[in-house]
């Protein structure tokens, strides 16, 4: 593929995706400056690999699997712990929902879990993958994203689930 060509192709495309790349990073990462540096990362992967990449049947997938391989392999060095913002969750800018405390309280569990039961949820339930899908994706066996994500939404119900002692039953 031509030069100019591709980058047009390539510029087209992620000027099109772009929010929505964004908004899978935060909801991996659960900080905005972090989500754009991984979109970064991804795209540029992306940029070189564009040739191949634009030639396969499912560009959002493909793009998605590099965005979660990124993220996974920045887990797993000592990097994000050190620079980790740990203030309370942003609400998303793009958010249609009307329940912001709700976004708030699911963003802040979300943050508790591990960096793969995370994926394993964020892709399961927000980017709407199979579980043979979401173990492509993560490079890992079916049995694995059933155990990470039945781990993660158990997590999730614990951490959303409000409190209660027992002297506070209602009648």
């Amino acid at each position: 593929m031509a030069g100019p060509v591709r980058d047009e192709q390539y510029t087209a495309y992620v000027a099109a995706r772009l929010p929505w790349l964004q908004r899978v990073a935060y909801l991996l990462c659960q900080d905005w400056d972090r989500a754009d540096d991984l979109v970064q990362v991804a795209l540029t992967r992306l940029y070189v690999r564009w040739n191949r990449a634009s030639s396969v049947e499912n560009l959002d997938g493909y793009t998605r699997t590099v965005l979660v391989r990124v993220f996974l392999a920045e887990q797993r060095t000592g990097w994000w712990r050190r620079v980790s913002v740990r203030e309370p969750p942003e609400p998303d800018p793009d958010s249609d929902s009307a329940d912001h405390d709700g976004d708030l309280d699911l963003r802040a569990a979300l943050r508790e879990l591990a960096p793969r039961q995370r994926a394993a949820v964020v892709l399961r339930f927000y980017c709407d993958l199979s579980v043979e899908q979401t173990a492509a994706v993560l490079n890992c066996s079916t049995g694995t994203v059933k155990s990470q994500t039945s781990r993660g939404l158990t997590a999730l119900r614990q951490a959303l689930l409000p409190t209660m002692s027992i002297g506070e039953e209602t009648a």
